[in-house]
């Protein structure tokens, strides 16, 4: 399936900032897909590298589909933005030979844009929301029927001369995707037959696809360059395409445009990312619970106000990485920081792990 054949109205609320290392990973995973990005996009199962149950429980639903020459059923991902929730959108509608029609939760504002975008489809198309948690309630109980029966009931004018159109629409398959499943309400979950978490992705995995990205990018990298832009990647592809680009910079400019080890340190540094794959907002997390709170339970709204950042960025991007990595912990009374945390900032717990306290 050609590029061209995949409709793209995606909304993004913000430009790019500058890729500095105080926001450089929230800008790689919030800016709009750029060109370049998508050229490094698989296009098919057997290119895509990582998530193997995702994949293998796709690849059963795609050959049934086709053998019954049937819409796919509707599916539903969840998980840290960054792993390649749209990339896998756009390799059902490529190896279902449909179109793609990307949109997002935000842009939908009333029943009028979901008819718009449905009416619009073929059989068999694919609609692929992302941030789907974002719709509003009263759009979301159209997509009730649509998902279910394939028709839409809309109201018409208001008061005395109000009437209820029924609109027949084409068998087609919602891709939905959130990075918070618990916000998704229980009826509209239930309505899809796939429900799929993607999860970061381990440093092999993760060389892989930096090697991937460089050959289709003609850049040359040793093993060892690999590996360090891979174990600074936070397990995210994104995040790694993005750090590719601008470590193949550094090299051209600085080291005869040959990533090894060496000149993939030296760049990153830099960005203020460190061996660990942290950037400075994460540390600035880190040291504003140790210095200002004592290692005591805060609530994410406060650390929020005390970084200068938004509390759902650093729910979404930063959180994830930092729980599932060890330095926080997630409690009834607020985020708690960990040993590993403490260390990752140079400072030590005080009288001992708070963590053991709860």
């Amino acid at each position: 399936m050609s590029q061209s054949k995949i409709e793209n109205q995606k909304s993004k609320m913000s430009p790019a900032s500058p890729a500095t290392g105080l926001g450089f990973i929230s800008t790689a995973l919030s800016a709009p897909l750029s060109p370049a990005e998508a050229a490094l996009r698989p296009l098919s199962f057997s290119d895509f590298t990582g998530q193997l149950k995702t994949v293998e429980r796709l690849q059963v639903m795609v050959g049934a589909a086709k053998k019954r020459g049937e819409a796919l059923n509707h599916i539903l991902f969840s998980g840290p933005p960054g792993l390649g929730k749209t990339t896998l959108a756009f390799i059902l509608g490529h190896e279902l030979g449909k179109s793609v029609r990307v949109t997002s939760g935000p842009v939908i504002e009333k029943a009028g844009d979901l008819a718009g975008l449905l009416t619009s489809l073929e059989e068999g198309d694919i609609l692929f929301i992302d941030e789907i948690h974002r719709i509003p309630k009263t759009v979301e109980e159209y997509l009730y029927s649509a998902m279910e029966d394939f028709r839409l009931d809309i109201m018409i004018d208001q008061g005395p001369n109000a009437r209820s159109v029924r609109l027949s629409i084409p068998r087609f398959t919602l891709i939905g995707a959130t990075t918070r499943s618990g916000l998704l309400t229980a009826p509209l979950r239930s309505r899809f037959t796939l429900q799929t978490r993607l999860d970061y992705y381990d440093h092999p995995t993760l060389e892989g696809i930096v090697r991937r990205s460089c050959g289709l990018l003609k850049v040359k990298i040793d093993d060892d360059g690999a590996k360090e832009i891979a174990t600074r990647a936070r397990g995210t592809p994104r995040v790694a395409n993005n750090l590719i680009n601008f470590v193949r910079d550094f090299a051209q400019e600085r080291a005869k445009g040959i990533i090894t080890q060496p000149v993939a340190a030296a760049a990153l540094e830099l960005l203020e990312i460190d061996a660990a794959g942290l950037d400075e907002m994460d540390k600035r997390m880190l040291r504003v619970m140790a210095e200002n709170y004592g290692g005591k339970p805060v609530g994410m709204s406060t650390i929020a106000v005390a970084v200068g950042e938004e509390a759902e960025t650093l729910e979404e991007v930063h959180e994830p990485f930092l729980i599932q990595e060890g330095y926080l912990q997630r409690t009834p009374q607020g985020r708690l920081l960990t040993a590993k945390g403490y260390a990752a900032v140079g400072l030590k717990p005080l009288g001992g792990d708070q963590g053991s306290l709860l």
